[in-house]
């Protein structure tokens, strides 16, 4: 498995990842409704954000995408049947590695709010920490998980 940055030409790939998986899902409609458009994608990754691909035998099999800036992770997707393969856990281990890069300790991302999720035990069991509930604003209801990491020195 490679996982390689994003590019702009991969930005179609990142939507047809985020619109087929199961869990959480949403159509291109329901994404842009909250403003998330190849535009705007473009415009992250021209600025403050990294994304990345998982590749298996040259097919896109998911993607994460980071905030320099916000210090979170903005998404992480797997298509559903590679799900369970190591895509996300390398993926995050990418993500993880640009923010140690850049100096950044502590980490936050936001996903539903219930324990019975695959994310939900998915980050926990890479040592993420669940902290709350969002109480106000776009992820009301969502879980808050954070997550230290070491720098070297």
């Amino acid at each position: 498995m490679l996982v390689r940055v994003a590019q702009l030409v991969d930005i179609e790939t990142l939507f047809e990842i985020r619109t087929s998986v199961i869990e959480n899902h949403q159509s291109r409609e329901e994404i842009a409704e909250l403003g998330i458009t190849p535009e705007t994608i473009a415009q992250m990754l021209q600025s403050d954000c990294c994304a990345w691909l998982a590749e298996l035998d040259q097919q896109a099999i998911g993607f994460a995408i980071a905030n320099k800036t916000e210090k979170t992770i903005f998404g992480i997707f797997v298509l559903p049947d590679f799900e369970g393969r190591g895509a996300g856990r390398k993926l995050m281990q990418a993500a993880e590695s640009w923010f140690r890069a850049n100096n950044i300790e502590e980490i936050w991302l936001v996903t539903g709010n219930n324990p019975d999720l695959r994310a939900y035990g998915f980050y926990l069991h890479l040592g993420w920490i669940a902290v709350g509930a969002e109480t106000e604003g776009a992820f009301t209801g969502e879980m808050r998980f954070i997550k230290k990491l070491e720098l070297k020195r």
